[in-house]
């Protein structure tokens, strides 16, 4: 039998004391509930932040927020090709019903057409859930992108940079 992570045994933790309580506790007390110092608390913490499960206004105390995961899904923008360039995604105004502590705000699926990802287990027909990317300097090389090339379309591939140059693979 697998025990729950130190991860999710604060977020459960978390997600109680802020129920109860109706603002989130303090590192002090997070230590104390968890017998673990700080340095393992803080750690902790940055995870779940990572991981989307919790938002944190820094500079404030009790200032943690437990996400909730999008409960009606994500909606489905419409498909995107993998293998070739198609023509710009279409709305198709459907959810995916999914459910997950990563989802956040402004997330949306598409639908995959083609098999050129399923070394990366995406098969045609399957379903990509994506994030918008405001700031592309964030992307990393390796990184699956829907990506909009000027004058020819979109597809799913790997992004690449080399330098100012772009490749999608």
């Amino acid at each position: 039998m697998q025990r729950p992570s130190p991860h999710l045994k604060l977020l459960a933790y978390l997600k109680d004391y802020i129920q109860l309580h109706g603002y989130s506790p303090v590192i002090d007390e997070m230590m104390a509930a968890m017998e673990k110092p700080r340095g393992a608390i803080q750690n902790s913490l940055k995870y779940l932040e990572r991981e989307g499960y919790i938002e944190r206004r820094y500079g404030k105390a009790r200032a943690i927020r437990v996400l909730k995961p999008n409960q009606g899904g994500v909606p489905i923008w419409g498909t995107i090709a993998a293998g070739y360039l198609s023509e710009v995604f279409t709305d198709r105004r459907e959810m995916l019903p999914i459910s997950s502590p990563r989802l956040r705000p402004g997330d949306f699926a598409l639908q995959v057409a083609g098999d050129s990802m399923i070394g990366d287990h995406i098969l045609d027909g399957s379903f990509v859930v994506m994030r918008p990317v405001l700031d592309p300097d964030v992307l990393k090389n390796g990184d699956i992108v829907a990506a909009w090339v000027e004058g020819q379309g979109t597809t799913l591939k790997h992004f690449y940079r080399n330098g100012n140059e772009i490749s999608l693979t």
